[in-house]
């Protein structure tokens, strides 16, 4: 049976326990080390802590930490009363290891760079975002919902929309429709150009995603490059691979 959470701090808490047996079931087959993000009153963590002896968890919130610390008495000492934001994950498991949240949706974007971060770490994220993030994250190129995080995740994450979630799902119910998302590292180990260039050229082309590249990108080039035919294109209309080459023709404009 769901207990109902009390209301504070603005939260929206899960109180379905399908759609919480769903998204833990969403996690791949084979796994051992497990983070879960900011798991409030626990819905995730009770079907969690049966399948992951090794789970972790990370909780900001002062009464929810105390909270869990009751409920979940066998892994208290492996809840980290925290900021996941300013969590080093490198040294959390001795193996590389998954992340699974129901994330605050106002920091969503933050925990997905940090994520980024520690992608050497992380082999895979199941998360519900704001539905809104999570068909940004998937969106392929072309589509107007392709932008910066569906270029910087999609560049070392396979990205999977599982599913959509109502907002009836959760108390108070929110404003906003949520859904889940799965993503998976992918193959790439070193980025075939100038990574911290590469973030910044994705940020700057999308920050002003109506003009063609040759406009949105004049403070990163010179006519040296600007004849090049991809600048007449837009960002959303160039691949992960399409900025990477556009990363390295931009690098030339310096040298």
């Amino acid at each position: 049976m769901s207990v109902r959470p009390k209301k504070h701090l603005g939260q929206h808490f899960l109180v379905d326990e399908n759609i919480a047996r769903k998204i833990v079931g969403s996690l791949s087959h084979g796994i051992n080390n497990v983070l879960e993000v900011g798991p409030g009153r626990g819905v995730l963590t009770r079907y969690l802590v049966p399948l992951f002896p090794s789970l972790q968890i990370v909780e900001i919130d002062d009464e929810s930490v105390r909270y869990l610390k009751e409920t979940f008495p066998q892994i208290s000492e492996k809840i980290i009363h925290g900021d996941f934001l300013k969590t080093n994950l490198s040294g959390l498991f001795p193996e590389r290891f998954s992340i699974i949240g129901n994330f605050p949706y106002n920091i969503s974007s933050q925990i997905l760079f940090h994520i980024i971060d520690h992608r050497d770490q992380v082999t895979e994220v199941v998360g519900m975002f704001q539905k809104e993030v999570a068909e940004r994250i998937a969106s392929p190129p072309g589509s107007k919902k392709y932008g910066i995080l569906s270029v910087l995740t999609g560049a070392f994450y396979d990205i999977e929309y599982l599913f959509s979630v109502s907002e009836t799902v959760f108390y108070p119910h929110p404003n906003v429709k949520s859904a889940v998302i799965r993503m998976t590292r992918n193959k790439t180990v070193r980025m075939e150009c100038d990574e911290a260039f590469f973030f910044k050229v994705v940020k700057t082309a999308f920050n002003q995603r109506r003009k063609t590249l040759r406009n949105a990108l004049r403070s990163l080039s010179n006519e040296k490059v600007v004849s090049d035919p991809v600048f007449s294109l837009r960002a959303e209309q160039l691949s992960i691979q399409d900025f990477i080459r556009l990363t390295n023709l931009l690098e030339t404009a310096f040298y």
